[in-house]
């Protein structure tokens, strides 16, 4: 079968791409690992996912965020503020909402009901104009380009063509590779596990990013408290060497939570596990390149982010914007979705855009999970030094807020 577009991958970012292009007249078909029924009804995997403002926006005029608040109107709660915090100190850097025109840095939002309505609204798509062909149970086996089409081959022998490949199907992208894109990837030798908790003090919609003097980093994105019982509650990441996490993902939930009470020092009172907890690699991925012959990478294909920014989601939504934007313009002028022109402006324009944040990560990330004597210190000047330079904070805060 032959597309204008054939998308490698169900995610928010394939989905939200193929959402975006629909009833513009172009042929679409997005191919899937997982079961039609996984992608429907995706289960919970730990992660609240930190939406800029510009975020936000995005998804409510894809009708995704609608979906969400129609099915759970708690489920978007806002980010107010943000403080960074260094070992023991006391000492936080503060980077609040005052800093932009907001009454919120953003909002955050359970990831599988992102997915859940993004999935909802292709539906809704399919219903109302008929050009989105969902594949799902099989996936890229194989991938061949030319100056005429993409063509792949699924891992159920049937082959499909189209004139623009895309590749939306995770930071380890088995597409990417395929049409012969490597990446550059940090491994940071940690693993991070996630779950929601309760919690005994407000957090007032701050967001906690802690570094620790003992090999672990946390961080507590606020939700909105419980609607039935008025419970405080947050979701909680924490950070170790992957070794000191096993006997932690070994603990029941009541003595998982009282860990937690412990290592966040009681700072929210006692902490109590309510959900499942997963656990995930802490990889940041650049790849050499985002397009090839008749190819182009979206989401975290395009950019793997170190979480401690909370940028990933951001980033995945933004080369959605722009790649659909490229994307349409060419149709409209009813000119070949992979022409190496368009492609070109979109992978300039989404390095651009992530290049510089995604690299002063992995730096922040490097200094501060560094723990040797002489790195305390710098680690410590270097927080009270940005708390003090207002236009940084502002660069922050902006940043957060999705001002474009």
């Amino acid at each position: 079968m032959h597309y204008d577009l054939l998308i490698s991958g169900a995610g928010p970012a394939g989905l939200c791409l193929a959402r975006s292009l629909s009833g513009l007249g172009l042929s679409i078909a997005v191919v899937e690992q997982q079961a039609a029924d996984a992608i429907e009804n995706p289960a919970f995997d730990g992660r609240e996912i930190a939406l800029s403002q510009h975020s936000a926006a995005t998804l409510r005029r894809l009708g995704v965020l609608e979906r969400i608040e129609a099915d759970n109107p708690a489920a978007l709660s806002p980010l107010r503020d943000a403080q960074v915090l260094n070992g023991p100190s006391k000492f936080s850097m503060v980077i609040g909402h005052g800093l932009t025109s907001r009454s919120e840095l953003g909002w955050l939002v359970s990831n599988h009901l992102i997915r859940r309505a993004a999935w909802q609204e292709v539906q809704d798509s399919i219903a109302r104009h008929g050009d989105i062909t969902l594949i799902a149970g099989d996936g890229v086996a194989h991938v061949s380009t030319d100056t005429e089409a993409a063509r792949v081959t699924l891992a159920s022998g049937a082959t499909h063509s189209a004139q623009l490949l895309v590749a939306a199907d995770s930071r380890f992208s088995p597409t990417r590779r395929a049409v012969g894109i490597g990446a550059t990837m940090h491994d940071f030798g940690r693993t991070m596990v996630v779950s929601q908790v309760e919690h005994e003090l407000p957090h007032d919609h701050m967001a906690w990013e802690w570094f620790g003097h003992d090999g672990q980093t946390m961080a507590l994105l606020p939700m909105n408290d419980d609607p039935a019982s008025g419970a405080h509650r947050a979701s909680v990441v924490l950070t170790l060497p992957h070794q000191q996490m096993e006997p932690l993902l070994a603990l029941d939930q009541e003595a998982f939570g009282a860990e937690l009470t412990r290592r966040f020092d009681r700072r929210l009172g006692a902490m109590r596990s309510t959900s499942t907890r997963h656990a995930y690699p802490l990889v940041g991925v650049y790849p050499r390149r985002l397009v090839a012959q008749r190819f182009a990478c979206i989401g975290d294909a395009a950019v793997g982010m170190h979480p401690v920014t909370a940028h990933g989601f951001n980033f995945g939504l933004a080369s959605v914007e722009t790649l659909a934007r490229q994307l349409g313009a060419a149709h409209a002028a009813s000119r070949d979705l992979g022409a190496p022109e368009a492609l070109a402006r979109y992978q300039r324009l989404h390095r651009l855009a992530t290049r510089p944040l995604y690299e002063a990560t992995r730096i922040v990330a490097m200094l501060y999970t560094n723990d040797s004597r002489p790195a305390r210190p710098l680690r410590e000047l270097v927080l009270r030094v940005a708390d003090r330079v207002t236009p940084f904070k502002w660069a922050i805060a902006t940043s957060l807020a999705g001002h474009r």
